[in-house]
């Protein structure tokens, strides 16, 4: 045996030739052709933090300091009484030895069609793997996760199939971070969804009065597109929902508040318009300057809001583009109603009042339902980028491209519709559903790259929780995967109540994931610190449930 040292400088006695993870003579587990061992460097990447042998370990930590969240004199963080650490086997079970072929239990040495490799168990070393940032991640995050870095957890769990290890721990240590903020956002969110819902109430009134009881079929006929939206927000939102209240709250908001203040923003216009003897006969001025400013504007507002009272719920672009198309979903559907029931005022005094509103249902609900949702994603996106890190001003003046496209696309559109006057009604379907498309799929396109890209971003984050030793690289995997996290709940599923834990386990992890990039981007203070220790705990708790409840090594 020789002396070997880890990426952060840690002496550590190999066990032979047998490589981290092996089984004797089989190749490591995510090895490269000629023998070099995954998650040295992968990519030509330097080891986490880019530090090399002789400097301190991960955390700042000297051999025999005090481990995490432990105060003088007391245990270690997750230690047994009698000194066995975390990640360690019982006394009553055989620990895996160096070198040795031991016996895979049944059904856990395969985990969603990944092959792990049993690790030695009585090895405290962290195996250090460097993973992908995701796009749009904060400026110099390298830099950042060195300077906030995560602290070494000793004893560590062992680099095994996360299915074998065992994990014992003491019952949870860290307070529950104060949730008074969280109650006066909610209490504060539910009085405005309340007002809300009364606006619209007074509102529907008013076009009732106007065009009488067409409006409920116009209502009606208008849910059909909300709904649409709102399931295809919801489908790309499961990775990390956003809270239901507060996506309430942007539908309310784009179909109430949005479109009272774009009326009472553009009556003092057109009458300054009029009195300067400035005509609008042909609706130009109205549709392709008007509407777009005023429009975007409003509905945009309730996101800057969120952004800047409830940042811990508005933390990417991937929620700017929910909160954004839920908000442009709502102020479509309240002008559906106005449409539509114009439609079958304006051609009843012709006799063809049905046929008219069918026909202004299938081009605004039909082939152009996600104009008002993308035009509003872009100022949510924008925003997103800004709130992950950096000072509440760059929120506000981040919203400014994003704005600015959206009322391009509003004006774009506008003037196509307005300036373009085909002779036929089939040709005009044409020129609707082109422009329609090609702005749909951006906000498809987007959709589906910010959703990828929230994944990497969240195995990026629990990968400095594995390299510290708090998770194993497998929970990254599989926490971090999509496919992974199906076959952990079909594993999990196989025993009382394993379902239950897996759920837990992965709702906890994206918390963590997400107060990672928190604390990294410098957002939230030292609240996110006591967070962070918060969910820390909680994943622990919930891993050993499950090991418990599977018969698991670890589980009390």
């Amino acid at each position: 045996m020789s002396n070997q040292y880890d990426p952060y400088g840690q002496g550590n006695q190999g066990h032979g030739n047998n490589q981290f993870g092996s089984q004797p003579g089989a190749q490591p587990y995510g090895s490269q052709p000629g023998g070099q061992q995954f998650g040295n460097q992968q990519y030509g990447s330097q080891p986490f933090g880019g530090q090399q042998p002789g400097s301190q370990p991960f955390g700042g930590q000297q051999p025999g300091s005090q481990q995490y969240g432990s105060q003088p004199g007391a245990q270690p963080y997750g230690n047994q009484p009698g000194g066995q650490q975390y990640g360690s086997q019982p006394a009553d079970h055989q620990r895996f030895s160096p070198g040795a072929q031991q016996q895979q239990p049944a059904n856990f040495n395969q985990y969603g069609g990944y092959q792990y490799g049993f690790q030695d168990h009585t090895s405290d070393q962290v195996h250090q793997r460097t993973y992908d940032e995701g796009r749009f991640a904060p400026s110099h995050t390298q830099a950042l996760r060195i300077q906030n870095r995560v602290e070494t957890h000793q004893g560590a769990p062992a680099q095994a199939p996360w299915t074998t290890q065992a994990i014992s721990v003491t019952p949870s240590v860290a307070q529950k971070p104060s949730d008074t903020g969280d109650i006066v956002r909610l209490v504060i969110a539910l009085a405005l969804g309340g007002l809300l819902l009364l606006g619209f109430a007074i509102l529907f009134l008013f076009m009732t009065l106007s065009s009488g009881l067409v409006t409920f079929v116009a209502m009606f006929l208008s849910f059909f597109p909300l709904l649409l939206i709102i399931g295809m927000v919801l489908w790309f939102d499961r990775w990390k929902p956003q809270p239901k209240v507060a996506m309430g709250l942007c539908i309310l908001w784009g179909g109430v508040a949005a479109v009272i203040l774009t009326l009472i923003f553009r009556f003092p216009l057109e009458y300054l318009m009029a009195g300067a003897g400035v005509t609008d006969e042909s609706g130009a001025i109205s549709a392709v300057v008007m509407a777009p400013i005023f429009e975007e504007i409003t509905k945009g507002m309730i996101l800057v809001v969120i952004a800047l009272a409830a940042r811990r719920y508005f933390e990417g672009p991937l929620d700017g583009w929910v909160y954004g198309s839920l908000a442009g979903a709502g102020f479509a559907f309240t002008e559906n109603i106005l449409y539509l029931s114009s439609a079958y005022m304006s051609g009843a005094q012709y006799g063809v009042g049905a046929a008219s509103l069918i026909m202004t249902f299938i081009v605004r609900c039909l082939l152009s339902p996600l104009l008002h949702s993308t035009f509003t994603m872009c100022a949510g996106v924008t925003i997103g980028l800004a709130a992950r890190r950096g000072q509440w001003w760059s929120i506000i003046l981040m919203w400014i491209p994003g704005l600015l496209a959206g009322m391009f696309l509003h004006a774009l559109w506008n003037g196509l519709a307005t300036f373009l006057r085909p002779s036929s009604f089939l040709a005009a379907i044409v020129v609707i559903i082109v422009p329609s498309l090609l702005i749909s799929s951006i906000w498809f396109g987007l959709a589906i790259f910010l959703q990828f890209n929230e994944t990497k971003q969240t195995r990026a984050n629990l990968g400095d929780y594995a390299n510290a030793g708090w998770l194993t690289h497998a929970e990254v995997e599989m926490l971090g995967t999509w496919k992974g996290r199906r076959a952990g709940k079909r594993w999990a599923g196989r025993y009382p109540s394993g379902k239950q834990h897996m759920k837990k386990m992965i709702k906890t992890s994206t918390a963590l994931a997400t107060t990672r990039m928190r604390i990294v981007g410098g957002v939230g203070g030292a609240g996110e610190q006591e967070r962070e220790r918060y969910l820390l705990d909680q994943f622990t708790q919930e891993r050993s449930a499950l090991m418990h409840a599977a018969g698991q090594p670890g589980g009390f």
